[in-house]
């Protein structure tokens, strides 16, 4: 090979992988090779242009296979490619990674702090499985907030429950809803099922008591009418 063309190749740039990533893309649930293509896209930048065909060029592969990784990464909530105006005011396809660097700012933080690490994960997932989206960066903030203030997981399960019952998903709502119950002294499922059954009874007894009172003001003469 001449060396003009050694030049050419060494030309091209490297992509550097940060050693941390590549000791934990398995916790992503990606395969080597969808990692590999991350790292590509991670190489990019933050926003730049979907051009599936210079994709291919550069890691030599076809464009099916291109679209395949684009496709898993995108289902997997790391990456986003969305229409967005560029500095001319057209409008074109444009790769973002937001919620790549979202999810690795948590996971970051998570393995900074040793102690409940799997249940605060665990968690994340439940409540970003039933907003069926990535959590941002404050929504992640409150709920650190609830585990920091020991605050169990399985309340904060219950006041999901609670919020989705009452067809309700906002985190603010089971905010509102775990508040309320430290002020009620609950701290435990058995405590929630305690207060419902309290809450339930209260209903039925108000609600007879609305019915005796129709009976009573019932004009039993316009019966006979």
């Amino acid at each position: 090979m001449k060396s003009s063309k050694l030049v050419d190749i060494f030309k091209q740039g490297n992509i550097v992988i940060p050693l941390f990533l590549l000791q934990h893309y398995k916790d992503f649930q990606l395969k080597l090779e969808e990692f590999i293509f991350l790292m590509y896209l991670y190489h990019c930048g933050g926003s730049f242009l979907f051009d599936p065909k210079k994709f291919g060029e550069d890691l030599n592969l076809p464009i099916s296979d291109v679209m395949n990784y684009i496709d898993i990464l995108t289902e997997k909530k790391l990456i986003r490619v969305e229409v967005v105006k560029n500095d001319k005011g057209l409008m074109e396809e444009t790769v973002l990674l937001d919620d790549f660097y979202n999810r690795l700012s948590f996971f970051m933080m998570d393995q900074a702090n040793d102690t409940s690490n799997s249940a605060k994960s665990n968690i994340f997932e439940i409540v970003e499985k039933e907003f069926g989206r990535t959590l941002s960066p404050m929504e992640y903030e409150i709920i650190k907030a609830w585990l920091d203030n020991q605050i169990s997981e399985e309340l904060i399960r219950e006041a999901i429950k609670e919020a989705t019952f009452n067809g309700v998903s906002n985190l603010r709502y089971i905010d509102k809803i775990l508040y309320e119950w430290g002020k009620l002294g609950i701290k435990t499922v058995v405590d929630v099922e305690e207060h419902r059954k309290k809450r339930n009874q209260k209903l039925k007894e108000e609600n007879k008591q609305d019915v005796d009172l129709e009976l009573m003001d019932w004009n039993w003469f316009d019966e006979d009418e």
